[in-house]
This record gives structure tokens, C-alpha cells and sequence, in this order.
């Protein structure tokens, strides 16, 4: 039989250490080609360009754990996806660009079409063949209510 005396000050030091994790994007060549969930000092051990991305902020706002928009940090004003764009004079990421005719609007750093989608009741999407052939439309109404 052996018997185990463990003093509380030994037990201290086996506490849980608090991790922290956040996500990386890595870019290369201004673009994201990769992201993943990590500690700081594992970052820290990686080869090329990793940059700390807010799963919590899109359109240059965050977001809360209920989904309102609240005071915290809008990091990098989007969230990192791999294809996204890194603006390092800016130090923002954003999307691909969904269609030709959208422009980048560089408060949210979000793509925006031409014209305004309607503000009625009724479900649309964007036909960029349509705003090709006649400027003055471009958003279809869908069969989908």
C-alpha cells in the first residue's frame, strides 16, 4: 500500500492554466490562404505572416455573444476567410469581389451593389447580366417568399 500526501501548495501549481485562443489568418501575397483557431505562442512559431482575425466582426462592426452589434473592437473591420483580401494600408480584410459592378465601400469594407436593393417585403437577387445590359436594374425578384 502507499500512501500519497500532497501538500496544498503543490496543488496550486497544478492548476488549469487559462488558454487563450483566437483565430489567425495567414496571408500570403495579400491574400488569406489559410485559418485556424490558436494560442498566441504557438502563432509565434510559424513561418510567415499571421494576423489575428475577429470571428466577431463584420462590416467593420463587432458583434456580441447574442449577435447586436456592441462596443468591442472591430478587428481588422471583417472576419478572414481564405480568398479574402488583406489591405495592409488599410489593415483590413475583406471578400472576393461577388460581382463586377459592386465597388468596396471602405467604411464597412464590404461590397455593395450599384443600386440599391428594393426595401419592400419581397425576396431579390442580383443578376449582373441585367445591370450589364440596362444600368437602371439588376435586382431580380425570386419566386421564394
Amino acid at each position: 500500500m502507499v500512501t500519497l500526501i500532497i501538500s496544498l501548495q503543490a496543488l496550486e501549481h497544478l492548476q488549469p492554466k487559462e488558454i487563450e485562443m483566437s483565430h489567425f489568418a495567414k496571408v500570403v501575397d495579400g491574400k488569406v490562404t489559410q485559418v485556424i483557431v490558436a494560442e498566441q505562442e504557438f502563432i509565434d512559431t510559424l513561418d510567415g505572416t499571421w494576423l489575428q482575425t475577429s470571428f466577431n466582426t463584420r462590416g467593420n462592426v463587432h458583434y456580441g455573444q447574442d449577435g447586436n452589434a456592441d462596443e468591442g473592437v472591430a478587428l481588422r473591420a471583417n472576419y478572414a476567410g481564405v480568398g479574402y483580401t488583406y489591405d495592409s494600408t488599410n489593415d483590413v480584410f475583406y471578400a472576393p469581389k461577388p460581382y463586377a459592378s459592386w465597388v468596396l465601400g471602405t467604411n464597412s469594407w464590404t461590397w455593395n451593389p450599384p443600386i440599391a436593393s428594393p426595401t419592400d417585403d419581397k425576396a431579390y437577387f442580383w443578376d449582373e447580366d441585367a445591370y450589364q445590359a440596362d444600368n437602371t436594374t439588376g435586382w431580380v425578384e425570386t419566386d421564394d417568399q
